[in-house]
């Protein structure tokens, strides 16, 4: 029990040290003064996800479609003001691409990126909504383990990373992230309008392929900032890179088994023996079908031909 108190004292010190260190322009903003309303955020995603689909049980499935067509295309519209923000700000700021110390000056640059990564932070929290959306229309087969990793991760740890690194090297991956979710909402957005505009979207598979590339740049990224010595605190970057390794094999493991895997040749063999065997067996029913009802007619005249020479040998 010692053991315990102990434990939870040095957590609550630690804390409180670490706030010494936080970025004081971000911390009263929004969401940012304690991690409590973060994680009360994620706390009722998750108990959404369990509680949601047995609600829907029973239940007719909502349509949403034209609340799904806003939704999408405002994220097109939040995520590319995202990446013009990063970008320009960045670019004023001189930032550069391979190692970017955070900057906690008020310097109006400085500023305009730490509020665009706080709106990155944000639109994190408004993603969660992917997942009522999946649930109230009844799509629970899209609701992956993978889907809510990445959604209920993504804004807790935006939420430390605004806390105490809004600026220098976070620019790089939030910029990155953004402009992939732009063309990522602009296909779910042209897909909700039915099926007249799905024929068009053959390109969805690359968005995941797009993905993963982006993985791996920012592993190569943090790598090169590591070894360049960068300014920057040492343990995120190399938590950056397992929890970008975590992405990597997940929506590598998806990119597999959606557009890769070929099905077993002994699963795959008996849908076809049976709809090759179905159409085999078939058309012998109804060639048998049809040489009975033509065979009939002469073995029945036969028949007849018979029993009326039989009468006539009688008569």
């Amino acid at each position: 029990m010692d053991i315990i108190k102990h434990i939870i004292k040095d957590t609550v010190e630690f804390y409180k040290w670490s706030l010494t260190i936080a970025d004081k322009r971000v911390q009263k903003w929004p969401l940012m003064d304690s991690p409590l309303p973060a994680l009360a955020i994620s706390s009722s995603y998750l108990l959404f996800l369990w509680l949601g689909p047995k609600y829907m049980q029973g239940r007719e499935p909502f349509q949403l479609r034209k609340t799904l067509i806003v939704y999408n295309f405002s994220m097109v519209v939040l995520n590319f003001f995202i990446f013009k923000e990063l970008f320009l700000a960045a670019r004023a700021a001189n930032y550069s691409y391979i190692c970017q110390p955070v900057d906690y000056s008020n310097d109006p640059n400085e500023v305009r990126v730490a509020a665009a990564l706080w709106w990155y932070f944000i639109s994190k929290g408004v993603e969660y909504l992917d997942t009522v959306f999946f649930i109230l229309r009844k799509k629970f087969s899209q609701i992956s383990f993978l889907h809510v990793y990445h959604h209920c991760t993504m804004f807790t740890l935006w939420w430390i990373g605004i806390k105490w690194v809004a600026g220098g090297q976070s620019f790089f991956g939030a910029h990155m992230n953004a402009a992939i979710h732009v063309l990522m909402y602009l296909y779910y957005g042209l897909a909700a309008f039915g099926p007249k505009i799905q024929k068009y979207l053959w390109w969805k598979k690359y968005l995941t392929i797009i993905q993963m590339v982006q993985f791996h740049v920012t592993i190569g990224h943090t790598a090169l900032s590591l070894y360049s010595d960068c300014p920057f605190p040492k343990w995120m970057h190399w938590c950056l890179i397992g929890y970008a390794l975590t992405f990597i094999i997940l929506f590598g493991n998806f990119y597999y088994q959606t557009y890769r895997r070929q099905p077993r040749r002994e699963t795959a063999a008996k849908p076809g023996k049976a709809l090759h065997n179905g159409a085999f067996y078939g058309a012998l029913a109804s060639s048998n079908g049809n040489a009975g009802k033509t065979d009939e007619k002469p073995a029945a005249a036969e028949s007849g031909r018979r029993k009326r020479k039989g009468r006539a040998k009688r008569d």
